[in-house]
């Protein structure tokens, strides 16, 4: 039986693991040893490797994968475009989309989307957080697998 994978926002990620992934980046750009990265994050030794392979970015999870995203937009010309284009321009592939009946001038956008093994698909969450026409977004599911 595998074990169940969540997605959490980083500010609900505990300190640790953040140290964790702070080490990590360091010995890939850096090419510190392990002792030289944790010191630089600011945890033990035996902290990264209790969680090191319990924790990714997002963007390592999802890579050439496909997630199935649910946003709340404004229903007015051009926020469905706008959010089409930053889909494209951050490399998705859209499998399906279906957008409801706005309903107080809100309408629920549903899309699958795939991306690109060298795609930044948390850059492209991050891209449609920012747009003005955008209220929510939230991971319905996806499609993991062990890289």
């Amino acid at each position: 039986m595998s074990e169940p994978y969540y997605l959490v926002r980083e500010k609900a990620v505990p300190e640790v693991l953040l140290k964790v992934l702070e080490a990590k980046r360091l010995m890939e750009q850096r090419n510190m040893t392990v002792q030289q990265a944790t010191e630089a994050a600011g945890i033990s030794r035996s902290s990264f490797y209790k969680y090191q392979d319990d924790i990714q970015p997002f963007r390592e999870t999802i890579q050439g994968r496909t997630i199935t995203l649910v946003l709340q937009i404004r229903d007015e010309a051009g926020v469905l475009s706008d959010v089409l284009q930053v889909i494209a321009r951050f490399r998705g592939n859209i499998l399906t989309i279906h957008q409801a009946i706005p309903l107080a001038d809100v309408a629920t956008l549903t899309v699958s989307v795939d991306f690109a093994p060298d795609s930044d698909s948390a850059g492209m969450l991050r891209a449609l957080e920012e747009r003005p026409g955008v209220r929510d977004i939230r991971i319905l599911g996806g499609e993991y697998r062990r890289a």
